[in-house]
């Protein structure tokens, strides 16, 4: 069994683990979270046990460290600075503690393997490797949106759950990392995940050594001069596309993308596993079809180190498609068309106009939408969410009994005018507190500022935007789960259950702030 955040396994020349007073199976800390079942320690000699939160009733994951106080301060800073950031593909962090002679962690529990421990069994195929990486970057895009750094991605903190989801774990706040380090350490996840090589034994993995130990993983293969091979050099089949972003992206010389771009990139690239490869000798050029928007990404076969990434990234030569099982290949029929193979006109270098930077989209409209109710007395105010100050915003009633609206209502929501139809990276919403549940939504029209026009809204707008969001830990809500191949323009933040207000006299949220990133 493994589990998220835990890490590398200990070396026997990692730091000893402090016995004395260590817990034992049925301890409960904090008068909440019970120990279940030790699972490791990792290599910074820290105890991962498996727990339960007694209050909630569900799995957590507790790290402990011994002793607490100074010694636990960057653990600690980095499980706090890690809790503000929510996201599908982060784990979820709820808790952090000092009680002098210890130190823990609570966070999420995910049951599933590390991304070292997936590629023992053999290195991927190039679509999980590049789902593997969109997931890794949208988190990563995630967390740099609010200024932070992950500074300790590698393939013992991507973790795959036993559904397929892909999480990030284990933070670092030492200071000595930056954004750049963290897209670069995308390639490298890239690289291990098609060869099974680690390219980065100049900067092995904290607590590891590459080359021996428990937690060791296989160095890349090196020439004379200890230049790493390219993917395609360590194994057949990997697109020249793929080989190409992910030796750039390694390549201290060229200027490497932000992290948002990167994973725009990657979601174009992102193809279903079940579908099949063409011929990976050589770079397939595409052009897009009638209506389809190019692939940022350029294709010209060969490397590109006449050009930075950042620049590669914001060309866009041509459609990208890899993964048709033939010319003629069958399309999902709830996604759109995507571009075929064309033979007639490669595109030329330096002809095609740059791709469409993502940016703050303006909206141009809110409205606060609340079907259950006659009197219309909380939809003042919605002007708020979008004024850019984080200190005013719209906010609920104090509603008594539960935080399902006191059983009043289904929900209420913000609606979204985005003016007119943008491809959406993501929408972040600010909130009051932490514990709320919230939706986002989308649909295709506006409705009459009535309790009757709100019904009709709310009933027409199905499309969910990636995974609800229950009973959070964190003031920030952050959907990606936009299609890159879609446009919207009117977008619902729905609210399905509110948090109980500090005082404990109702249930009350506040929607500070709202920003939507695209193009």
């Amino acid at each position: 069994m493994t589990q998220v955040g835990e890490g590398q396994e200990a070396e026997e020349s990692a730091p000893p683990v402090m016995t004395f007073g260590a817990p034992t199976a049925g301890e409960i800390l904090a008068e909440r979270y019970e120990l279940v079942e030790h699972i490791n320690n990792d290599s910074a000699g820290r105890l991962v046990w498996r727990g339960v939160d007694v209050v909630l009733r569900r799995p957590v994951a507790v790290v402990l460290r011994y002793p607490g106080g100074d010694s636990a301060t960057e653990m600690l800073q980095a499980a706090v600075a890690a809790s503000r950031v929510i996201h599908p593909n982060l784990v979820g962090v709820y808790d952090a503690i000092d009680e002098g002679e210890r130190a823990y962690v609570v966070r999420e529990w995910v049951d599933g393997r590390s991304l070292r421990e997936l590629v023992a069994a053999g290195p991927l195929d190039p679509a999980r490797a590049t789902a593997i990486g969109n997931a890794v970057a949208s988190a990563l895009a995630s967390v740099h949106a609010t200024g932070m750094v992950h500074g300790n991605v590698h393939p013992g903190t991507v973790m795959i759950s036993d559904d397929g989801r892909v999480v990030l774990a284990d933070a670092r706040t030492d200071g000595d990392d930056s954004q750049e380090n963290d897209v670069r350490a995308v390639g490298g996840i890239l690289y291990f995940a098609l060869t099974g090589h680690w390219p980065h034994a100049e900067a092995p993995l904290r607590g590891a050594t590459a080359g021996h130990g428990r937690a060791a993983i296989v160095d890349a293969v090196r020439d004379a001069s200890g230049s790493i091979a390219a993917p395609r050099q360590v194994r057949a089949g990997v697109p020249a596309y793929l080989d190409d972003l992910t030796m750039d992206l390694l390549d201290p010389e060229i200027a490497s993308p932000s992290s948002d771009v990167l994973a725009a990139e990657l979601g174009r690239l992102d193809i279903p596993a079940e579908d099949h490869f063409l011929d990976q000798t050589g770079t397939i050029r595409f052009s897009a079809d009638p209506g389809d928007d190019p692939s940022p990404l350029a294709a010209a076969g060969g490397r590109k180190v006449a050009i930075g990434i950042a620049g590669l990234l914001a060309v866009a030569l041509v459609g990208l498609l890899i993964g048709i099982s033939a010319f003629g290949g069958d399309k999902s029929p709830d996604t759109q068309p995507v571009a075929r193979p064309s033979a007639s006109a490669p595109a030329a270098a330096g002809t095609t106009a740059p791709a469409p930077a993502v940016k703050n989209l303006t909206i141009q409209d809110v409205r606060i939408i609340d079907p259950d109710s006659s009197d219309r007395a909380e939809v003042r105010n919605a002007e708020k969410v979008i004024d850019g100050d984080e200190d005013e915003g719209w906010e609920t009633a104090s509603y008594r009994n539960h935080g399902k609206f006191g059983g009043l209502k289904k929900g209420m929501g913000i609606w979204i005018d985005l003016g007119a139809p943008h491809t959406v990276k993501s929408l972040q919403a600010t909130l009051s507190s932490t514990g709320a549940s919230a939706e986002l939504r989308a649909g295709l029209a506006d409705f009459p500022s009535s309790s009757s026009g709100d019904k009709q809204l709310v009933a027409s707008y199905t499309t969910l935007i990636g995974q609800p969001f229950e009973g959070h830990d964190g003031t920030k809500m952050t959907f990606n789960g936009f299609d890159a191949d879609k446009q919207y323009q009117y977008l619902l933040f729905w609210i399905t259950e509110l948090p109980e207000k500090d005082s404990g006299d109702g249930w009350k949220l506040g929607v500070q702030e709202i920003k939507v990133q695209g193009s």
